[in-house]
């Protein structure tokens, strides 16, 4: 069995799909992986290809989500977002990168918000 950590992420990830499909997204991948890192989703928000990390946190206890998407992460997220493009050859399209926060995922009082161009 996965640590609880893991299956809370995964949680997150479903539900951030859900939040995004609902505003009109198109998900293309989800956990692409490659030598570089992770991208938890890609979708299309019309003609904008969009690469989104999701951080789900229990509570903000340690802080909100986003604060653990740091200039490191960012730049190897950047380079798998590049890979990702080249190895499907989707160049002729514009990118942007978003976060999704999912606070206490499946519990009363759940909180999701999603940052487009976050970085």
């Amino acid at each position: 069995m996965k640590p609880s950590h893991l299956l809370e992420g995964r949680l997150g990830e479903r539900i951030a799909c859900r939040f995004l499909m609902g505003k009109g997204f198109d998900i293309v991948a989800r956990r692409f992986q490659c030598r570089s890192g992770e991208v938890d989703i890609i979708a299309f928000d019309a003609e904008l290809l969009v690469f989104v990390e999701v951080k789900t946190r229990a509570s903000r206890t340690y802080g909100d989500p986003t604060e653990f998407v740091d200039w490191e992460k960012q730049q190897r997220f950047r380079r798998t977002a590049e890979e990702f493009v080249g190895r499907y050859d989707l160049g002729q399209y514009a990118c942007r990168f978003d976060i999704v926060s999912v606070v206490g995922p499946g519990r009363p009082g759940q909180e999701i918000f999603h940052f487009p161009n976050a970085f």
